[in-house]
């Protein structure tokens, strides 16, 4: 790739608009799935309300939570996942990894349905269920491994609390 096509991506990538089915085709997790993949398991929820979004990403600082448009025309491994968050029992996403090796995942639990992150609503975590603050976690702190089988991996739900964001006091309601 030139430089100049280099430099020019991000500036393309603003002009796309993101289609929230870029990387579904790459995630969806297949029936008797052998892997590589992630069994993530939500803990924590505020409630049985909206979707999750569970999105895989480059275990790089530049890549993690990288547009997707980006890092799709850049060639980069990005999976999404979307699905309904059910009203009872045991949750688990599913959500393939292209190959095994480090990558950073990113839950959200959309309460409000309206496919975004908003901080007075929403749930949010990531692999390796680093401490949250008020930016993006440092990739070092969100990396998950994927071997060649099921990997299963654990992520804490953070939802607001008081200027910030934080796991529920009560383990959650969900």
């Amino acid at each position: 790739m030139t430089v100049l096509a280099t430099l020019m991506l991000p500036i393309l990538a603003a002009y796309l608009p993101s289609s929230p089915d870029l990387g579904k085709a790459a995630g969806r997790c297949r029936a008797g799935e052998a892997g590589p993949a992630f069994i993530v398991q939500p803990i924590g929820l505020k409630d049985r309300e909206g979707t999750f979004k569970l999105e895989l990403y480059p275990a790089t600082e530049r890549d993690f939570l990288q547009d997707d448009n980006i890092l799709i025309m850049e060639g980069k491994p990005f999976a999404r996942v979307e699905v309904a968050v059910p009203k009872t029992g045991p949750i688990a996403i599913c959500i393939r990894a292209p190959a095994p090796g480090s990558y950073a995942l990113s839950l959200l639990h959309d309460r409000d349905g309206n496919r975004k992150f908003g901080w007075t609503v929403d749930g949010i975590g990531f692999s390796a269920n680093p401490k949250l603050g008020w930016s993006k976690p440092k990739v070092a702190r969100s990396t998950v491994v994927a071997g060649p089988g099921i990997t299963t991996v654990r992520i804490v739900l953070n939802y607001r609390s008081g200027f910030g964001v934080a796991p529920l006091k009560n383990g959650g309601g969900g």
